[in-house]
């Protein structure tokens, strides 16, 4: 009953944080029916009301209404994403067609969109420019979502976003399940012969958790996985790499080339029906981009450079190979690990060696929290009686300067078998000055999780991940809209991860660095020479990385710029598409697949990244430029500090993102700092 349903009604908790010790599977579902028909209702009274529309009787009651849905699906999307077992995927696919059924009824309902269309129309008669902002949005996005199609298109676009949103949520699905079935499993521990003992640790908790004998070297969503860098093992790389490379791919009930098929072709001819041209020319028409044509320009424009670097390193891993006296031109499963050993020669930086000075709590105390009060102020205090929904996840309110109130912040560090592969930034609750509501945000990573007693010692790369997603927290925390609409991260796909990435610089900033890097056993800190050349190192290895960052870019454009005209091809013929793509861009590499290939490419397939992975490298034209900023303005300093959060982070999606951007670098982004970074100039 709703009375006794704690999700069907507010959190009586600090910041409305759902109440985890009283939320159980059963409350779910019967909490999502009473939020849908409270929803039905309200939507129902906007559109049917005999007033004259106006801003206030029609878009702010759109923003102010489906309170209770919208509590219901952010605490299950961050469900399904982090503590997904078998009750809750079914749950997922039984909700995602009737979810997406809701929204085409609200966006496809002529009587609501006539409304807007008339306050749209006096949109600058007395509003806000927050207000104008908010109508034209609205505008946008039912037209986007097919309220300019007559019966028949409204129909046709109905069937379409149900059968992908359930495609889409069995994407997911697959690629989890695959992922912990094709986990290596070892029972010798001289075959993990190079892996840290700390690594090592991890892989027999992994087997222990999963019920199995031995070590488990669990999956990680891209292609290259972390163990590779160090295996001793030629075999056991070669077994890891043919793992992670042929998910989705070999038959059974995890395969998921038939859901590529089907997807591509399914948004191919939505797009159409939309009077665009491909699914890719319907994406980038809302993002900063604007045009398929840029896209691909800038990805091409990168490729020639970055294959040619690519040469250049695999000159000199050849050679280590030489030096070893391993036969036989270098193998896909071989360059993580003479890259490793190519940049331990070049800048005398051994990584695994390194992972003492990264104990997790102090990464993330003395160098994430630090590098925020830094520039920003904002102190954190952890708080041990609330609750949270996983053991492990740690709950953390963020106070401002002057003591007011922020937020709070929920970080979920360590990898399960119901977690999903990689690390993002999600809401519980959004912020909103209209609704009087102050964010929930929560951070997931997937460090593997250390026996009981010992330190959780963390890759450079994972350190990296927690200050880039910390990047999009403090965009989340920091946001002061009025309507939820254009709240914190509410901005285009292709410009949401800048303010993460320019966060990475943090990491390897040498005040900052100085402040978490002490080996977790001894209490030395890492000395400024190896501060000096871990940071020129970051640099290094850059074309193996663009090129694989790159194919994964162009096969989401190609997948994605199919015409509905064009025939579909067969799951069969899956890799031969992959292929033929790579090739036509000229970043096809026996050596370097891409981070993401079609059959596990989540972000793409089940993830809001379709014909939009672009947007890592083009947000990071955005970055590369405003680390130059940072750093002319002397690093981390509160000066520069309050000028990022108050013309970028604090605005959210009130204000145009370049224009945001300008605000703060003083004219439009250049391309020169990225090439520049990446080896790429000429």
């Amino acid at each position: 009953m709703p009375e006794t349903n704690p999700l069907c009604s507010p959190s009586p908790l600090p910041f409305e944080l759902p109440p985890f010790h009283l939320i159980r599977h059963e409350h779910i579902r019967p909490a999502f029916d009473v939020g849908l028909a409270e929803h039905r209702a309200e939507v129902a009274a906007i559109a049917t009301d005999p007033a004259e529309p106006t801003f206030a009787n029609t878009v702010e009651a759109l923003e102010r209404s489906g309170r209770t849905l919208e509590r219901v699906l952010l605490l299950h999307g961050n469900l399904c994403s982090s503590m997904a077992d078998e009750q809750t995927r079914a749950l997922e696919r039984e909700l995602a067609p009737l979810i997406a059924e809701h929204e085409d009824e609200i966006r496809l309902d002529p009587r609501l969109f006539a409304r807007i269309d008339a306050v749209h129309e006096r949109r600058h008669r007395g509003l806000t420019a927050e207000q104008v902002r908010v109508v034209e949005r609205y505008r946008r996005d039912f037209l986007r979502a097919g309220a300019g199609l007559d019966e028949a298109g409204r129909a046709r676009l109905r069937a379409l976003n149900t059968r992908l949103v359930s495609l889409t949520t069995e994407f997911g699905s697959r690629v989890l399940a695959e992922a912990n079935e094709r986990a290596v499993q070892l029972s010798d521990r001289r075959e993990l012969a190079g892996l840290p003992d700390s690594a090592v640790a991890a892989a027999a908790e992994a087997a222990a958790e999963a019920g199995r004998d031995g070590y488990l070297l669990r999956l990680v969503l891209p292609t290259s996985q972390p163990a590779m860098a160090s295996l001793h093992s030629r075999d056991l790389r070669r077994r890891l790499h043919e793992a992670a490379t042929t998910r989705g791919m070999r038959g059974g009930p995890h395969d998921t080339r038939d859901l590529v098929v089907e997807i591509t072709r399914l948004r191919a001819e939505r797009a159409a029906l939309l009077g665009f041209g491909d699914h890719a020319a319907y994406v980038v028409d809302d993002q900063t981009a604007g045009a398929t044509k840029a896209v691909l320009g800038i990805l091409d424009e990168m490729a020639g450079p970055a294959m040619r670097n690519l040469d250049r390193e695999r000159d000199r891993i050849e050679a280590l190979m030489r030096a070893d006296g391993v036969e036989g031109p270098v193998q896909p499963w071989d360059w993580a690990y003479y890259a490793e050993r190519d940049l331990a020669t070049t800048y005398d930086v051994d990584a695994d060696a390194l992972r003492p000075y990264f104990e997790l709590d102090r990464v993330l105390h003395d160098g994430i929290f630090h590098a925020a009060t830094l520039l920003y102020g904002v102190r954190f205090h952890e708080h041990h009686d609330l609750p949270a929904y996983a053991e492990d996840v740690r709950v953390f309110e963020v106070h401002d300067e002057d003591g007011t109130v922020l937020g709070l912040f929920l970080c979920d560090w360590f990898a399960r078998p119901t977690k999903r592969g990689g690390a993002w930034m999600s809401s519980f609750v959004g912020q909103s000055t209209l609704l009087g509501t102050l964010p929930v945000v929560v951070v997931c990573l997937n460090v593997p999780k250390p026996p009981a007693g010992r330190p959780a010692l963390m890759s450079i790369d994972e350190v990296r991940t927690g200050f880039h997603e910390f990047g999009h927290a403090l965009h989340g925390l920091f946001s002061r809209a009025v309507y939820p609409l254009l709240s914190g991260t509410a901005v285009p796909r292709d410009f949401v991860e800048f303010p993460s990435q320019v966060n990475e610089m943090w990491a390897w900033w040498p005040e900052v660095l100085a402040h978490y890097a002490v080996h977790h056993e001894t209490g030395e800190r890492l000395a400024q020479d190896v501060v000096d050349r871990l940071v020129a190192s970051r640099a290094h290895g850059q074309g193996f990385d663009t090129v694989a960052m790159l194919g994964a870019a162009l096969l989401d454009q190609e997948w994605h710029l199919r015409a509905d005209a064009e025939p579909a091809p067969r799951p069969e013929e899956v890799e031969r598409v992959e292929a033929d793509a790579l090739a036509r861009h000229g970043v096809r590499s026996a050596l370097v697949p891409p981070r993401y290939r079609s059959t596990y490419f989540a972000h793409v397939f089940s993830g809001g990244y379709d014909a939009a992975y672009y947007s890592y490298l083009w947000s990071e034209v955005l970055d590369a430029d405003m680390v130059d900023w940072f750093t002319q303005q002397g690093g981390p300093t509160r000066r520069s500090g309050e000028v990022f959060r108050r013309e970028l982070l604090a605005v959210g999606g009130t204000r145009e993102p370049l224009e945001a951007f300008a605000a703060v670098r003083g004219r439009a982004p250049s391309t020169d700092p990225l090439l520049r970074r990446r080896g790429l100039l000429a």
